[in-house]
């Protein structure tokens, strides 16, 4: 019986189960913070929480498809000396930081501090070590977004609950 060489060699590299692990781990994340916010819906008919909620059911969704892939082997990690370097755990456990740090300060800090955050965390994942200009790039973003949902009667909180 033969075996296909490539098949092989799939089982032997390493597999980065993790990867999905951890994008399932930020949609439960995502999820359980949906919980946390009141479905009051507006005028448009779709209130604050449906993001939310859409955002973490996507990523449990590509994080179930991630693990499936690493098991079967369709997607394993590239071993040193071939031109694609394998994922990187401290990038990924930055971006992931980046994602889950809504979750934790913006009753504290606000929508604007909170996004300026998590834009530099997410950033500095993807190689940016330009942290002055993502601090501000992620205040500037941030302060649009609160002021764009706030025109559309949908509450974020106070800009900075630190200051009021």
């Amino acid at each position: 019986m033969s075996v296909n060489p490539s098949r092989q060699d799939a089982h032997r590299k390493p597999r980065p189960w993790w990867l999905g692990l951890g994008v399932l781990a930020m949609g439960a994340l995502w999820l359980n913070g949906a919980r946390s916010i009141a479905s009051t819906t507006n005028y448009i008919g779709v209130g604050p929480a449906a993001i939310i909620l859409a955002v973490g059911m996507g990523l449990a969704v590509l994080g179930v498809i991630l693990i499936t892939q690493a098991m079967r082997g369709e997607l394993v990690a590239s071993p040193e000396g071939e031109e694609e370097a394998p994922p990187s755990r401290s990038a990924f456990l930055l971006a992931l930081a980046g994602v889950s740090i809504p979750l934790l300060t913006i009753r504290w800090l606000g929508f604007p501090l909170t996004a300026m955050l998590a834009f530099t965390l997410v950033t500095h994942a993807f190689g940016s070590r330009r942290t002055g200009l993502d601090l501000m790039v992620g205040a500037v973003l941030g302060s649009v977004a609160w002021l764009g949902f706030s025109r559309l009667g949908i509450s974020l909180g106070p800009f900075l609950p630190l200051i009021g």
